[in-house]
């Protein structure tokens, strides 16, 4: 008897769903790299150069304030990217959480390119391993020889589609995975724009604290020197 395969074809002929991980990855690295350099440069120079233009305390309170939000936006952006680092939980269970409704949707126009010809549904991929396991149980009880070769053939054929859902299995845990990390970094972008508003806002509230004062009167005109001639007049 011939060993059933281990794989299905479309395991054998397609890339790994896992392989697109770095790039998601490298992506949140570059978000996170550029949050880092806008922290960077709001506590490099500029404070230091801003704090003798501060001409009371309530600029400077006002000053510390709009750094401080400049900075929780950055903080904010950084949090949020660096859950895409994080490896997230995958179990079949997963499939059903909200984020994941795109995969659903398209699990649902195409079933057999995730499930297979042997299953519909997740529960399609598990349910033969528990035939498998009644079957092993009757087999264990059975006595007559002619009836238990009848569930050997049985449990063999099982055996076969197990390794068939097993390799689909596997499969759509892969695309679970890694939409699982794609969410994530969907979510961060969205994240990191409404932070960049909040460090502009920030940022604005304290260049307008450290500007110079400007003359309420305008550029002092000089007064007019008298001459020679009208003072001796």
């Amino acid at each position: 008897m011939t060993s059933p395969p281990s794989r299905p074809d479309v395991e054998q002929t397609l890339p790994s769903p896992l392989d697109s991980i770095p790039d998601l990855r490298a992506a949140a690295k570059w978000i996170l790299a550029s949050a880092g350099a806008v922290g960077a440069a709001l506590l490099g120079g500029g404070p230091l150069v801003a704090i003798g233009k501060v001409p009371d305390a309530g600029h400077a309170a006002l000053a510390g304030l709009g750094l401080l939000v400049a900075l929780c936006g950055v903080g904010w952006a950084i949090w949020r990217t660096s859950d895409v680092l994080i490896p997230p939980i995958t179990t079949l269970a997963t499939l059903d959480e909200p984020e994941l409704r795109p995969l659903r949707e398209l699990i649902a126009r195409s079933p057999e390119a995730f499930y297979g010809s042997v299953a519909r549904d997740v529960a399609g991929l598990t349910r033969h391993r528990q035939i498998a396991a009644g079957l092993r149980a009757k087999l264990a009880e059975e006595g007559d020889p002619a009836r238990r070769r009848a569930w050997e053939s049985a449990l063999e054929r099982t055996r076969a589609n197990i390794a068939i859902t097993d390799a689909y299995q596997r499969r759509l845990l892969d695309f679970i995975h890694v939409w699982q990390i794609h969410a994530k970094l969907r979510r961060a972008r969205a994240h990191t724009l409404l932070a960049g508003v909040v460090v502009a806002v920030g940022a604005t509230v304290f260049m307008l604290a450290t500007a110079e004062p400007a003359h309420p009167g305008g550029p002092a005109t000089p007064a007019a020197t008298p001459s020679v001639s009208t003072a001796a007049t």
